[in-house]
């Protein structure tokens, strides 16, 4: 069964992918399950058919951050399979799944020889790259309340039928917040008791709500100026 056609990434590659099927394989995967880990060696791309998984990276002291999350349709590996160099993330499943692995040589190889998929890639990668520009400049520049705010922004998305209200769900743990912009538990606690005293979000069943995007993002932008 072809099943390469199926990903994402693949659609109308504009060449025929047949020949690539034999050489990738399928797998599945369970809750919690280490999929690549700091400095492997391997060079496989996967691509997530389902299932969701964390990526994150780790000091020299042993602190993890939180990079970010990838669900079905996502891809994580790339950049092993274009430099040969050793893993620098670690990608843990968050819940049972299942994955493509495509090796290297044949990922690249699809790459080489369909202008679609090269150009999907090399978008991609831009995009990557801005992201994590301006998470850099976040971290120069805001205190930790206002990399919270921007780190909310960003995870949530808009409430239905909630107007401007926007949501995050299922509501983030606030250690993994902490991870996510570097800084403790308890210290996310405290804004978020700030925040809620002030009505700016609330929390209902299954979702984090932000009331008050408009005016977190001001605060955001206020802050970047004073910086810069």
């Amino acid at each position: 069964m072809a099943r390469l056609s199926t990903i994402p990434f693949f659609k109308e590659p504009g060449i025929e992918l047949g020949a690539y099927e034999t050489r990738c394989h399928w797998r599945r995967f369970d809750e919690n399950e280490v999929l690549v880990d700091f400095d492997d060696i391997s060079t496989d791309v996967y691509f997530l058919a389902t299932g969701e998984v964390r990526i994150l990276n780790r000091t020299q002291s042993g602190k993890e951050v939180i990079l970010g999350e990838m669900r079905g349709g996502a891809f994580f590996g790339e950049l092993a399979a274009i430099d040969g160099v050793g893993r620098s993330a670690n990608v843990t499943a968050l819940t049972r799944g299942e994955v493509c692995v495509v090796p290297a040589a044949v990922f690249r190889q699809i790459v080489y020889a369909s202008e679609p998929i090269a150009d999907r890639l090399l978008k991609l990668l831009a995009k990557r790259v801005r992201e994590l520009n301006t998470r850099l400049m976040e971290h120069a520049l805001l205190d930790l309340r206002h990399r919270l705010y921007a780190e909310l922004l960003r995870l949530s998305v808009p409430r239905a039928g909630g107007g401007e209200e926007r949501v995050v769900s299922p509501p983030p743990y606030h250690h993994v917040l902490a991870a996510r912009i570097g800084c403790r538990r308890e210290q996310v606690t405290r804004e978020f008791t700030a925040m809620a005293n002030e009505g700016l979000v609330d929390r209902t069943r299954g979702a984090l709500v932000i009331r008050r995007p408009d005016l977190l993002e001001a605060r955001v932008a206020e802050a970047l100026r004073e910086d810069s």
